[in-house]
């Protein structure tokens, strides 16, 4: 099987019923957190913005992610962020006038609501865009409005996908939630450019100002001050300005103040005084030493500005990047800062047991109070030098050095066996199975790693991470859940599927072929192969998805008289069960050997074993037709090509979805195209999905184009 490269179509009847998982709405926490802590950090705004986007696209596969907003001065919109889109998209899209043609992004501005297209291709919203949608095979697009503080539509933040697909409820909330986050980090930005503002402005007193003469003795403020500190301009005339000090500067902090006013003339910082009713200010202050004609000094004068409330911004943005917004304990993010010092610690990770069902079972308002009771126990009972929430079901509890972890979990246990947690009349008895792990190095993944192996050995469990035991890759995690939670279910519940894309013939001038493409269905979606060929590769799955693909696709063909491709694979071969099976299906359906095309990648003719080489040439003999996949992708036998007498080159879908733009990739296909003619082996073009590229085909004498420019893949060959 192969992940073909074209937009596939994505059905969603029943989005709305679609609730958000807890890896979801983790998902979309990790994004916050990593955007909070950004800003916390004061990093650029542009790099928020592009890293925001970065985020978004690794939640939905096959997507950009960009954002978009209105010139104040002409109301047009432009891309101020889209990382993933190259300086060519940024053009086509520069200056777009919000209206209902203008596309999901124009729309969505223009109306102040969401926008959801499915289809850009036929969508009367991207009536004046169609050509965009073409030319960078932008299939769908969603597109939320970034608001001000008066709600008014100021941009967008849009995902526009290489699929025909609606959002699911996930995605609704991370299109929100992106949106929102955007709008704080133009606030931010807005606040880092006062901050500027305000130190120009101190220097040039326009702010707060008072005078003293050269004993330090206060002879002069204006109205600004009396605003800000709340001191009549009698209550402060001959004082020394010391009257306000906080306490929070120190002797060294005026000493080198005086130092430099003394010296230089002139001295400007950051610094914390009293107002009159106690309660602190922070100012950017700068301060300027006046001296006569003879260069004695007779007054400073002070200008300063307020930053409280900026302060308290950022120290709040701070708060947020590093604390759990519910039980108010440090965070993953924190936790990984602390772990990074490369100190010795030991972690203890605990996970709630059957959390999702109490969840399920009393809501999610009993589930939050739950976790804030869970929180103030762990928090006050137990001698822990620091305590984390890192997932919605999952704490973490650090100690310094080396712990006991058994002992620690012992204590843990003991205290909750005979206790219950009432919330709202509802009894809890509350249970973990924990992992833990003891170093200076990677002690999350090893404390999440043995958390999983205590899982698997049941409830109530602990394990200890053991280097030389279950030191396994973050690819075998994610792939071994992957194969157990889509590949099983849909084999068992048989929702694996072909679906069958049209090869056009540029000499007749028709399509006279298809290729058998994989799908899932599941929930009304169509999955694309992208999301489950490798789990299924890594899990020794591919021969049963292939072996499903002939059987189905048979029974689909066997009712007209198109030839046909099916992909296999390497694996499929090291079984050596193909031969035998297509015999027995194409007698079952009767379908001639020579309808059928067998597809293979590149790889497995050029280096492929010697006993797969033979099954190859006995499928041949028996009269199925062979293909190479991918052709141009790796290797390049030219040799075993030959030797194998292919019937079919396709060319890798890299080299021709930019052959128009890419001189690299017209030479290589040129390349192809000509010793497929010289070989006397048809060849396919796949990825052909606009005029442009079909145009350059044909020039280049390529016998069969396959892409959306001709067929979208779909369950019956049309």
């Amino acid at each position: 099987m192969q992940i073909d490269d074209n937009c596939e179509t994505l059905n969603s009847n029943s989005i709305d019923e679609i609730m958000i998982s807890h890896q979801e709405y983790n998902d979309i926490l990790n994004i916050q957190q990593n955007i909070l802590e950004m800003l916390g950090s004061h990093s650029n705004a542009a790099d928020i913005l592009s890293k925001l986007c970065t985020l978004a696209e690794s939640l939905l596969p096959n997507s950009v992610a960009s954002v978009m907003l209105i010139d104040k001065t002409t109301g047009l919109m432009s891309v101020v962020s889209a990382p993933s889109v190259p300086q060519v998209g940024h053009d086509a899209l520069a200056n777009l006038k919000p209206g209902p043609a203008g596309g999901s992004c124009g729309n969505a501005v223009f109306h102040n609501e969401p926008q959801f297209v499915q289809d850009t291709y036929s969508d009367d919203r991207w009536s004046n865009l169609r050509q965009v949608a073409y030319d960078f095979n932008l299939c769908s697009c969603w597109s939320m409005p970034i608001r001000d503080k008066d709600k008014n539509a100021i941009g967008s933040f849009a995902l526009s996908s290489f699929e025909h697909r609606l959002p699911a409820d996930f995605h609704k909330k991370l299109l929100q939630t992106a949106a929102s986050i955007v709008s704080i980090v133009l606030k931010n930005q807005d606040f880092e450019k006062r901050l500027n503002l305000f130190s120009t402005a101190a220097q040039n007193a326009t702010e707060g100002m008072l005078i003293t003469d050269k004993n330090n003795k206060i002879v002069e403020v204006n109205e600004t001050f009396e605003k800000i500190y709340g001191y009549k301009e009698n209550e402060v005339l001959n004082q020394n300005p010391k009257i306000f000090a906080s306490g929070h500067n120190n002797k060294k902090f005026y000493k080198k103040m005086w130092e430099s006013l003394h010296k230089q003339n002139r001295w400007s910082g950051e610094i914390i005084n009293n107002r009159a009713d106690g309660s602190e200010i922070t100012q950017w202050m700068s301060i300027t030493t006046i001296r006569d004609k003879n260069n004695v000094i007779e007054n400073y004068l002070a200008v300063f500005s307020d930053l409280t409330e900026l302060k308290n911004t950022q120290l709040q943005i701070e708060y947020m990047a590093f604390h759990d917004s519910l039980t108010k304990l440090h965070n993953k993010t924190y936790l990984e800062k602390v772990l990074s010092s490369g100190e010795l610690h030991t972690l203890l990770l605990l996970n709630i047991n059957n959390f999702s069902y109490i969840n399920t079972a009393y809501g999610f308002e009993v589930g939050d109070k739950l976790l804030i009771e869970i929180s103030k126990i762990l928090k006050n009972n137990f001698n822990i030098n620091n305590i984390f929430r890192i997932n919605s079901d999952e704490f973490v509890l650090l100690f310094n050095g080396e712990k006991s972890i058994t002992d620690s979990v012992l204590d843990i246990q003991n205290y909750f066996y005979n206790m219950t947690i009432d919330i709202e009349s509802i009894s809890i008895n509350v249970s973990f199975t924990y992992g833990g792990a003891v170093g200076n190095k990677d002690l999350l993944q090893n404390g999440a790693l043995a958390l999983k192996q205590a899982k698997e050995n049941g409830k109530n469990h602990l394990h200890i991470f053991n280097k030389n035991v279950d030191n396994i890759s973050h690819l075998g995690r994610k792939t071994f859940i992957a194969s157990n939670n889509l590949l099983h279910t849909a084999l068992e519940k048989n929702r694996v599927i072909p679906y069958f894309q049209g090869i056009y013939d540029n000499k007749n001038q028709r399509i006279t072929k298809y290729e058998s493409l994989v799908r899932i269905i599941q929930d009304d979606k169509v999955i694309s192969p992208y999301h489950f060929l490798e789990p299924a590769r890594l899990s020794g799955l591919l021969p049963e998805i292939t072996k499903i693909m002939i059987e189905k696709s048979f029974e689909v063909m066997s009712k007209n008289s198109y030839s046909f491709s099916i992909n296999i694979t390497e694996d499929d071969l090291s079984r050596n069960y193909l031969i035998d099976y297509l015999k027995e299906k194409s007698s079952k359906y009767y379908i001639e050997p020579n309808r059928l095309i067998l597809e293979i990648l590149e790889g497995v003719s050029s280096t492929g074993k010697h006993s797969n080489i033979e099954q190859l040439t006995e499928l041949k003999a028996l009269g199925y037709n062979l293909a190479i996949d991918d052709f141009g992708a790796e290797y390049s036998n030219f040799e075993r090509v030959l030797d194998l007498d292919i019937d079919f080159l396709k060319i890798d879908a890299k080299y021709i979805k930019d052959i128009d733009k890419n001189p690299k990739s017209y030479e290589i296909a040129r390349a192809i195209s000509f010793f497929a003619k010289n070989a006397n082996i048809p060849c396919v073009a796949e990825f052909v999905h606009n005029e442009s590229v079909q145009n350059i085909i044909k020039d280049l004498g390529i016998d069969y184009s396959q892409g959306y420019y001709f067929s979208e893949p779909s369950p019956l060959p049309k």
